[in-house]
């Protein structure tokens, strides 16, 4: 009997110890993916359409280290004002955890955009970037990937200028466009 309250004990603790109740914005996107006034968007590297045998040896290993890139938007509007203020504040409070480390800010506070980095100088495991406008909404953006570093994701960006981008992937973003 002693045994059976000591084990249900210890594994009540782990439990408890095991569930993590700070937010998160992997939390952030689960709990807001379904909600009308959201738009949510997993992005996949074969978005890119690129052609593999023209890329150089750096550009492979750059495109290598990127898995997915997952995008939630609020679409803002004259009714949902109060609302997208306290969602916009929710992704801030986010970013202001010490593991979110941000890179550089654009902007003023109603309207602008921030870089952000998880993980260390040399192994960046998701890059985000959170923009924000009043009159359209906002985007958060996650670029996930493996040993990612400053120079794989300069080398991303320059061959992104180079791809034909599947637009058919990002139809869901241009409702907040509009």
């Amino acid at each position: 009997m002693k045994i059976n309250v000591f084990t249900t004990a210890i594994l009540a603790l782990l439990t408890f110890v095991s569930c993590n109740s700070e937010p998160s914005l992997q939390k952030y996107f689960v709990e807001n993916t379904d909600k009308k006034d959201f738009i949510a968007l997993d992005v996949s590297p074969s978005i890119l359409n690129l052609d593999n045998t023209k890329l150089s040896a750096e550009q492979k290993e750059a495109i290598n280290s990127f898995d997915k890139m997952n995008i939630l938007a609020f679409k803002a509007n004259d009714k949902n004002q109060v609302q997208f203020e306290a969602e916009r504040n929710k992704v801030k409070a986010i970013l202001k955890d010490p593991k979110y480390q941000e890179l550089m800010k654009v902007g003023s506070g109603k309207d602008g955009a921030s870089i952000s980095y998880v993980g260390s100088d040399d192994n960046i495991k998701e890059f985000i970037v959170f923009a924000n406008r009043k009159e359209n909404g906002f985007a958060v953006v996650r670029v996930l990937g493996n040993n990612m570093n400053p120079n794989s994701i300069m080398t991303l960006m320059s061959v992104l200028k180079e791809s034909k981008i599947d637009m058919e992937q990002l139809k869901p973003l241009q409702q907040l466009v509009k």
